[in-house]
Formats: C-alpha cells, sequence, structure tokens
C-alpha cells in the first residue's frame, strides 16, 4: 500500500532531472538509487524531506535534493516533502518554531512587526533570531524522525498484511 500510494503522488523522475534549479547536481541525478521506492529509501526521504521544510531559507528544494543525493534517498519524495512548509503554511509553522525556541531557552517572547526592509531583518537577527534557529533546529530534528519511524513502521506493517493475506488465500 505505501508503495502504490507514494508512486501515484510522486513527480516524474524526467520532470525532476530536467528541472532548471537542479541541474548543477548533474550527473548525479542519473544514480538509480535515487529513484528506487523502498522501505529505507522511502523512510529516508521523509526525514530529509521534513528537516529541509523546516530550514528557514528560500531553497529548500535544493538542500533536500543535495541531501538526498549522498543518502541515497528517494530523490523526488524528499523534494515533495519541503512543501510541508509552504506560503499558507510557513507563518503558522514559523511561530510556533519561535515559540518553542523561546521556551526552550527561557526566554520571553518579544512582540514584533514585519516590516520588508534590510534594518527590520537587522534587527531581528539579533532578537528573535536566536529562538527562532533553534526552534526551526529542535522541530525540524523531531519532525524528521517522527516521519523517519512512522513511514518504517506503516511500511511493515504493509508488509505484514501482505504476507497474511497471501497465506491466507494459499491455506483456501
Amino acid at each position: 500500500m505505501p508503495k502504490k500510494f507514494f508512486q501515484r503522488i510522486m513527480p516524474d523522475h524526467d520532470v525532476i532531472k530536467n528541472s532548471r534549479s537542479l541541474k548543477m547536481f548533474g550527473k548525479l541525478l542519473h544514480d538509480a538509487n535515487l529513484w528506487h521506492l523502498n522501505r529505507r529509501s522511502a523512510s529516508g526521504a521523509f526525514a530529509i524531506g521534513l528537516f529541509c521544510a523546516f530550514i528557514p531559507v528560500p531553497f529548500q528544494m535544493v538542500l533536500a535534493a543535495a541531501a538526498a543525493i549522498p543518502f541515497r534517498v528517494n530523490l523526488p519524495l524528499s523534494i515533495a516533502l519541503v512543501w510541508v512548509s509552504n506560503p499558507f503554511t510557513m507563518p503558522p509553522l514559523f511561530y510556533f518554531c519561535y515559540v518553542v525556541g523561546t521556551w526552550l531557552i527561557g526566554a520571553p517572547s518579544q512582540p514584533f512587526n514585519f516590516e520588508l526592509s534590510w534594518q527590520w531583518l537587522g534587527h531581528s537577527i539579533t532578537t528573535i533570531g536566536p529562538a527562532f534557529l533553534l526552534g526551526c533546529l529542535v522541530l525540524g530534528t523531531l519532525a524528521s524522525s517522527v516521519g523517519y519511524f512512522v513511514i518504517r513502521l506503516l511500511w511493515r506493517q504493509s508488509v505484514v498484511s501482505a504476507w497474511r493475506a497471501r497465506a491466507a488465500r494459499i491455506k483456501r
């Protein structure tokens, strides 16, 4: 069940190979292990994709691809999972990261008004930046760990269920 589900939702690997933003990886994208879908590659892709989703940079997909290649996990799945943090989910997700970071540091949360300027960015890096980045690191690690083990568990349950169904059919 998980393999068929993931194969149905994953983008075509030719589209990813020809992506402009991933051309920098060149021949590395031709490794067959990046396109296989098994328990190890899917769970690793979940870990990488979910961790990269919590990194507050605009090029998360490139980071996910750069991590998926040396770990030899499913590339399309790791890139697709980065979109957990999309323009709609990013504000509440990153605010939650900030809240978790302030809780871990033990500092009070500071009110801030967003402005699109370099001055605001420079001031925010020193005031709310440490708590925000710590929260992103902790929640990214937690999400990737949970995703990794949940996918391994679901995959294992699916395989055991298929074995039992096959054994039941053979007994008839």
